[in-house]
């Protein structure tokens, strides 16, 4: 098995790859399928002589966010983002996606924020995660280098820290807990 984002490692050779059917192209006996697993995306070409009618005409009906295993041989190729294309020789459909809700049509932000567990899938929100994710690790990198300790604090608390004014009351285990908005009183210990 092979990341996308190693796959220029594996030029020349045939690797099997898992994700999720990003996009897909079709023009005659071709499909063109775009395949992200989290590291990158590639782009797989499927022809109806190597794989067969039954196995080309499966994948010509996979919706969006299908998640999939292909085989196939890596090549370089200039045209194809990242520079290299797989040259399917096999596609296991692993489960399929019907109905995905996030097209490339424009939404709204009240409705992406509905199904952020979706939208968090597209290119421009992945980028946002990793970003992110960069930055984080930056800092506590920083942190730890200087001996500094992570303290996770309580989430629930039994009573309110010291200043504050505005309580969330929460319903825990047959009493009351607030929704902490400090970590004060563990920070200070």
């Amino acid at each position: 098995m092979a990341y996308i984002d190693e796959i220029a490692q594996h030029d020349g050779q045939t690797v099997t790859v898992k994700g999720w059917l990003h996009n897909r192209r079709s023009s005659g006996k071709l499909h063109f399928l775009t395949v992200r697993d989290g590291t990158g995306f590639i782009q797989a070409v499927m022809s109806k002589a190597t794989v067969g009618e039954t196995q080309f005409a499966q994948a010509g009906h996979l919706g969006q966010e299908t998640a999939i295993v292909i085989e196939g041989a890596v090549r370089a190729d200039a045209r194809a983002p990242g520079g290299y294309e797989m040259d399917v020789t096999d596609l296991e459909v692993v489960g399929p996606a019907t109905d995905y809700p996030i097209t490339p049509k424009s939404h709204g932000v009240d409705f992406l924020l509905d199904r952020r567990h979706l939208w968090i899938r597209s290119e421009r929100q992945h980028a946002v995660l990793r970003v992110r994710h960069t930055v984080i690790n930056a800092v506590r990198d920083f942190f730890n280098q200087r001996g500094f300790i992570l303290a996770d604090t309580p989430v629930f608390t039994p009573a309110a820290c010291e200043g504050t004014t505005t309580l969330f009351p929460v319903s825990y285990f047959d009493t009351t807990a607030y929704l902490t908005q400090s970590g004060q009183l563990y920070n200070e210990a």
